[in-house]
């Protein structure tokens, strides 16, 4: 029941996402639509924050684990779903704090860049810590390239987008890889 509650509250902000902007959104309106007292959804949310938190996590989690097709794939699905859900994007991005969206955008591609990292670097001498690094330079490629796909207002070809970044990260991948190999004095490819 507590998992009806909640995906039932967290599908009331979405539609009211749809018509209204973040920050013009209140808990006793959510509760309202749901039918539910404050108290119901302070039981499943800390706060509104904590709500948007869970509908993000949400909306993203099919891309993130997404692994058939690969990251790219992934990706130019995502972009595509933010595409559809136009209203909602923009009525949470032009909203929030820069912070707080670099923050989720960040979290949200961890996984996906430390995946990706770790299985293109598997067999080289890089410690851990240089492989976090590389995985992060690339998440932060990541942000900034969806930061300016939302500046455009998504009106670029996703796909287009998608391929570009990927060659960019792939080639910075190969280019650690012939370094490393090189360091040893082995054969780069």
């Amino acid at each position: 029941m507590a998992q009806y509650t909640e995906r039932a509250i967290i599908q009331a902000f979405r539609e009211t996402l749809e018509k209204k902007p973040f920050d013009k959104i209140t808990v006793s309106a959510i509760v309202s639509k749901c039918g539910i007292s404050s108290n119901t959804f302070y039981y499943h949310f800390q706060d509104i924050y904590a709500l948007l938190d869970a509908l993000l996590r949400s909306e993203l989690e099919p891309f993130v684990t997404h692994s058939s097709g690969g990251w790219k794939t992934a990706l130019k699905a995502m972009l595509r779903h933010f595409q559809e859900n136009e209203a909602i994007v923009y009525h949470i991005f032009g909203s929030l704090s820069r912070d707080r969206l670099e923050r989720v955008i960040f979290d949200s591609s961890d996984s996906i860049f430390e995946h990706l990292v770790e299985d293109a670097l598997r067999d080289t001498n890089l410690t851990a810590e240089r492989r976090k690094d590389i995985s992060d330079f690339c998440r932060y490629s990541f942000l900034g390239f969806f930061l300016r796909f939302l500046w455009n207002r998504m009106s670029d070809d996703t796909d287009h987008l998608v391929d570009r970044l990927g060659d960019l990260v792939e080639e910075f991948i190969a280019s650690v890889r012939q370094n490393d190999a090189a360091s040893r004095g082995g054969d780069p490819c």
